[in-house]
């Protein structure tokens, strides 16, 4: 039996899932409160994290450690790249996402604006809102130019990299804070993600009493 212990807006959890689902693998999600972590669940990641995936008798905790398991595990289809220098790509623009995006857009935005929502904290910080969407456009001018160069953000296959990139931008785009009007390369990538079967599980999430921008379910937008 095949868990998935998630939150629906974090998108390291979405990563995962995107990842599951492109590998066409089977598993339940199980959302956890990261805010209120149950014994159990800190016994299966005592970091109080998400995701953690539990795969038979494997725990195995962050998403990265998880892409590399399904990786090395369910080999094909890979989301790591076909070559070395494919693959040392894909990694690298992983942790681009994972971390430079997060520290830089996600932290300000999805951070100010959802987790108050969610953890009935403080009212957001429009000023760390505001520097992370200036943030965002240096970003998505940073995918337009890959995506001008390549099929997909670290070569002509879809990798791990697409996935990680689409699943913190979808967190933003249920925000309505992606300006996706004045990047036509960035939003054409998107669109392609956005149709893919394994995205439309994601389309379906919604926070209660904080609906969906105009346009995040949409996949002409």
């Amino acid at each position: 039996m095949r868990v998935l212990y998630h939150l629906q807006f974090s998108p390291f959890s979405r990563k995962i899932r995107l990842s599951l689902a492109e590998k066409k693998l089977e598993f339940e999600p199980r959302l956890e409160d990261v805010w209120h972590p149950r014994e159990e669940y800190l016994a299966l990641n005592p970091a109080g994290q998400v995701p953690v995936l539990v795969d038979d008798a494997n725990t195995i905790a962050d998403s990265t450690a998880i892409v590399e398991y399904l990786e090395e595990v369910y080999p094909s289809p890979t989301l790591i790249g076909r070559s070395p220098i494919s693959r040392a790509e894909a990694r690298r623009l992983s942790l681009w996402f994972d971390l430079k995006f997060f520290d830089e857009v996600s932290a300000n935005i999805v951070h100010e604006k959802l987790a108050p929502h969610l953890s009935r904290a403080v009212e957001p910080n429009s000023e760390r809102i505001r520097i992370g969407r200036e943030n965002l456009r240096r970003h998505l001018e940073y995918i337009g130019f890959l995506t001008d160069r390549r099929n997909w953000l670290a070569g002509e296959d879809l990798t791990c990299a697409d996935l990680a990139a689409a699943a913190h931008l979808s967190v933003i785009d249920y925000l309505g804070d992606v300006p996706w009007e004045l990047h036509e390369n960035a939003k054409g990538w998107y669109s392609r993600l956005k149709s893919r079967a394994s995205f439309q599980p994601l389309l379906v999430d919604q926070i209660a009493g904080l609906p969906p921008a105009d346009g995040y379910v949409n996949l002409n937008f």
